[in-house]
């Protein structure tokens, strides 16, 4: 799957309104590690390391971050159905997002409000378990849904208000996902959250395992559940809400690549994580590829859920008796 990976990010430097060939992609790669001499038009390097670049980096890293959080999910609240967003931080992001638009904040002060209200949707959740729920999982699910309807509902109210000429148009966009926008300096943002979030979840990993049998038989066992569950709510939250704040919403990637991953890697959790990451990374930039290659700009929210419906239905009949 790593090999598979690399092949696909590489090929996905090829596709756009500019002809490059494979062996230009490499050379200008190599050329930022080691002394090339030039022979490529001057214009292609700027296409290539400050367009192409960021946006395939930004479609490998968001995919896998996204697919990592909804495996996380997945495994420590034993549910199929939950995703990267259960808690609310796609719309708390959403909103957060469509009211700086409405404010005429910069891009900037747009990525910022979804960062921030994406994170406040998901604390205000975890409060409400805590408090009502005494950390019981499914509480906190019910807690994230009714958060997650409490953020839809202020969207639409954003929406209402809205300018239906200029400001409704890039909420309406924004919301459905793109990487338009995406550039080196989002990357210096979700390059760190993604790699600081799995690597703590990669060094909780054996107790997440043990958590996914139960949190009575991981009690039992002297793991201690309150800080296991809290690493994984905030490692996951981080990812969700960067990839939120640069990309938009981005639906059906945690739910259905760590299905996918699941049937390759098995149930372990630190080959699940591996296997959602490189697996995610691979489809997002599929998605992009598409995008890219239809000169649409269409909305990266769309296609990964006309792709991710039919594969997740293919799933749950595969592995109904399973879950069962």
């Amino acid at each position: 799957m790593g090999a598979v990976l690399v092949v696909v990010y590489l090929y996905s430097f090829l596709i756009g309104s500019v002809d490059i060939s494979v062996g230009t992609v490499i050379d200008v790669l190599r050329s930022q590690l080691m002394p090339v001499e030039q022979y490529w038009d001057d214009v292609l390097e700027p296409i290539m390391l400050n367009v192409r670049f960021p946006q395939i980096t930004l479609s490998l890293l968001i995919g896998g971050a996204l697919s990592v959080s909804g495996a996380s999910y997945q495994t420590v609240f034993k549910n199929p159905m939950v995703s990267s967003d259960i808690l609310g931080v796609s719309a708390g992001a959403g909103f957060g997002a469509a009211a700086a638009m409405l404010a005429g904040g910069t891009w900037w002060e747009v990525q910022i409000s979804a960062f921030v209200c994406g994170i406040v949707a998901v604390c205000v959740a975890y409060f409400i378990g805590a408090i009502f729920g005494k950390q019981n999982l499914t509480v906190l699910v019910l807690a994230g849904v009714v958060v997650s309807s409490f953020f839809q509902a202020l969207i639409s109210i954003v929406k209402t208000v809205a300018d239906t000429d200029s400001v409704l148009p890039s909420i309406t966009f924004w919301l459905m996902g793109s990487l338009n926008k995406g550039d080196n300096t989002d990357l210096l943002v979700m390059l760190p959250a993604t790699v600081l979030s799995t690597a703590l979840l990669f060094v909780f990993r054996h107790k997440i395992d043990v958590l996914a049998a139960g949190e009575d038989e991981a009690a039992a066992m002297g793991v201690n559940v309150t800080l296991v569950k809290g690493v994984v709510i905030i490692a996951s939250t981080l990812m969700t809400a960067c990839a939120v704040s640069v990309a938009g919403i981005i639906g059906w990637i945690g739910m259905v690549v760590p299905h996918i991953a699941r049937t390759v890697t098995g149930a372990s959790y630190a080959k699940l994580v591996a296997g959602s990451f490189v697996i995610g990374g691979i489809f997002l930039v599929l998605i992009d590829d598409i995008v890219r290659a239809s000169f649409a700009d269409l909305p990266l929210g769309v296609l990964t859920a006309l792709v991710g419906t039919p594969v997740f239905v293919f799933l749950l009949v595969r592995t109904r008796r399973e879950w069962a």
